[in-house]
């Protein structure tokens, strides 16, 4: 505690641009350490043909893209050839028989006229016309006896040969069949001619030769549609994945080869490293960083407020990383989600109580992705997300439900409606995941529900003191204690100085309504204004409002004694405050509560004795007030100690005194140093003004 005072007492000179990119560069690189660490998965060193040490589950889900290829490989390979019908394959194989027969019946032509030619220059020339078609065509050669068959026959039986073939190759080869189906086809356009009876002998044999040569298949490889099927094929093999928490190998088993590509894909093996974890933790770490710097960069407080915020918020975040690095350490033991005993409310309370609300938001979202990322059973894809959600709902429900007072009574509340709240997620935990839980398991879970939102207001509640002493912090629930009428100095007040004690509690009223209407701390200006005059006690009785009868001590003194008296009182409750160690916001407000005002009453009658006397010389050495309550409450002081000295005030005259005395500090500068607009100082004369006439109004006379 000591040494955390004499840090901040050490950075107060430091500029707070420079401490923050220091804090968040040094905490940075620490909370990286710390998370991953709890990030990596656990490895194995086991080889092919070992017996697996224990049950072994993949920590994510992953594609095993070896065995996916493998496999859409074999789809592919077994894929039949596609083919299609071509019908120009009959109107082919038909040419080439009208190619043939009209060769014959051209040679015959243009032979006849020359009686000279034999039977072989017949042959010569049909053999040079059909040449180019039977190497284009592939076509069987007829033998030389063949060809002079057809060339001695008559041209009537040609003609009828032709047409005959044409029509049983057409009606064959009219339908669709592959290669294995050829002899059958072929014996089908043989038996097709046999029937034919009008064919002489000799030109049987070459209609058979012509005919069993037409017929080839009419169905030819479809590139196109097998390369389509082909790709459907691979295309329908889902990818081969290891899904997270699915068992690999159980403790036992035997490791092979198959088991093994497993292990390596899933990365457990200790022989395997990435460096994407690592990269993932550091830009996750810059992000949130980030994100915190924007916050205090455009945070409108002071720079002493900004940086003691600052460090008390990432004490909070580290104080509960660490908490998260030890439930990780132990979380394994365990057959249960021990990380929903983590006190979820506990930052959000803490960075509210201590800084403000806006913060605590952002301190809510930045603990649960963290505790997300920490608290993994090892089988996380990228964070628990159950644990990361149940830290988030908890933690926006304590912010909801704390008031800005933060008594010891609204944390307890708090903390059982954050306890209800845990509740109702574990109880939707365990019905989306759709799995069957013992009776001791529901007991644990809803044991540790209740357990992390008690836990969250009593550690909340152990801790505020730290803080509060450590960074000298003036929360609500300590200004709520500072307010209790028994605490030693309120008495020390009400005891020895009882008018002050009553004029405090005036001024304290209209002080508290004033600066809740112009947005500033209520709680701080009613409870500042019950200390402000605390050194009146020490010469109590020179106060108008402590004498009795009508004897004042100031007649017998000089005004110079006089001024040095009042004027010590400023200075005198200041010095109490530090004794006591109260709040340095208390200590400010006893302080500069009177500005650099001028004791007008005591000037005037120096003037009337000394006319050289100077103004500065009966003026509070000040300094003016230096925030919005301080000058509330100089206002408050002032027009209540006024207003008490009327007689019959209406509501009228208390409007005039009001604002001819605020008029007279604006005229005076006594705000020039505190960011009081002249909108806000309309409104608190306002406020002032109808708290003041609900005070003095008009009572009616009672009879005797």
């Amino acid at each position: 505690m000591a040494a955390l005072k004499r840090l901040f007492s050490q950075l107060r000179d430091v500029n707070f641009i420079i401490l923050l990119l220091l804090v968040v560069s040094l905490s940075s690189v620490l909370l990286f350490f710390l998370m991953y660490g709890s990030n990596q998965n656990e490895t194995y060193e086991i080889s092919v043909y070992e017996i697996s040490p224990k049950t072994i589950r993949s920590p994510k889900t992953i594609e095993d893209t070896d065995k996916t290829e493998l496999e859409r490989v074999r789809a592919e390979q077994a894929v039949p050839t596609a083919y299609r019908y071509s019908e120009d394959i009959m109107k082919n194989r038909q040419a080439i028989i009208s190619s043939i027969f009209t060769a014959v019946s051209d040679v015959n032509v243009e032979t006849k006229i020359d009686q000279t030619i034999t039977a072989n220059d017949k042959l010569t020339k049909l053999r040079a016309k059909l040449k180019g078609m039977e190497k284009d065509d592939s076509f069987y050669l007829l033998s030389d006896d063949q060809l002079k068959q057809l060339l001695a026959a008559d041209q009537k039986d040609i003609d009828h040969l032709h047409e005959l073939l044409l029509l049983a190759v057409g009606e064959v080869l009219a339908k669709p069949f592959k290669e294995d189906q050829l002899s059958i086809h072929r014996y089908e356009v043989e038996q097709r001619i046999r029937q034919t009876n009008t064919l002489p002998n000799d030109l049987l044999d070459v209609a058979l030769m012509i005919g069993r040569t037409a017929i080839v298949e009419t169905e030819v490889v479809d590139d196109q549609l097998t390369t389509k099927n082909k790709e459907d094929a691979r295309a329908s093999i889902e990818p081969n994945r290891i899904l997270q928490g699915q068992v690999i190998v159980r403790e036992g088993q035997l490791i092979d080869r198959d088991i093994y590509h497993q292990l390596k894909v899933s990365g457990v093996l200790t022989n395997q490293s990435s460096i994407k974890p690592m990269l993932g933790i550091i830009l996750f770490v810059l992000f949130i960083s980030g994100l915190i710097t924007i916050h205090f960069t455009n945070s409108k407080n002071t720079e002493p407020l900004k940086k003691k915020a600052l460090l008390i918020f990432y004490v909070i975040l580290f104080m509960a990383v660490i908490l998260m690095k030890i439930v990780s350490y132990i979380d394994h033991e365990f057959d249960v989600l021990i990380a929903f005993l983590f006190p979820t409310a506990l930052v959000p309370m803490l960075v509210k109580l201590l800084i403000n609300e806006r913060i605590a938001v952002l301190a809510t979202i930045i603990t649960a992705a963290t505790a997300g990322i920490m608290l993994q059973e090892g089988v996380a894809a990228i964070m628990q997300m159950e644990v990361a959600l149940y830290i988030l709902f908890g933690g926006i429900v304590s912010i909801y439900l704390l008031d800005e007072h933060g008594r010891r009574s609204t944390i307890l509340q708090t903390s059982l409606g954050v306890a209800l709240s845990n509740m109702l997620f574990i109880v939707f935990y365990l019905l989306m995941t759709q799995s069957t839980y013992t009776m001791p398991e529901l007991i644990f879970y809803a044991a540790a529900a209740i357990a992390s939102g008690v836990l969250s207001g009593a550690l909340t509640m152990g801790l505020l003191p730290f803080f509060e002493s450590s960074f000298r912090l003036l929360s609500n629930m300590r200004l709520v204690e500072l307010s209790n009428p028994n605490h030693p100095l309120l008495k020390k007040i009400l005891v020895e100085t009882p008018g002050t004690y009553h004029h405090s509690i005036m001024v304290a009223n209209l002080a508290d309504v004033a600066c809740e209407s112009i947005g500033a701390n209520g709680l701080l200006a009613r409870v500042g204004s019950y200390y402000h005059d605390i050194g009146k006690t020490i010469h109590p009785g020179f106060f108008i409002e402590n004498q009795h009868g009508n004897h004042n001590l100031h007649d017998t003194l000089t005004p110079e004694k006089s001024r040095d008296i009042i004027i010590a009182h400023a200075e005198d409750g200041a010095k109490i405050l530090e004794k006591h160690h109260m709040p340095a916001e208390l200590i400010d407000i006893a302080r500069q509560h009177h500005g650099t005002s001028i004791l007008k009453f005591f000037y005037v009658k120096a003037k009337e004795h000394d006319p050289e006397v100077q103004e500065q010389q009966f003026r509070y050495p000040g300094p003016k007030p230096q925030t919005k309550e301080i000058a509330v409450i100089m206002i408050a002081d002032s027009v209540e100690a006024a207003v008490r000295s009327m007689k019959e005030p209406t509501p009228a005259k208390i409007a005039a005194l009001v604002e001819s005395i605020v008029c007279a500090k604006v005229e005076d500068h006594q705000f020039d140093e505190c960011d009081l607009s002249m909108k806000e100082i309309k409104q608190v004369k306002k406020v002032i003004c109808e708290t003041l006439n609900g005070i003095f109004h008009n009572r009616i006379e009672y009879p005797d």
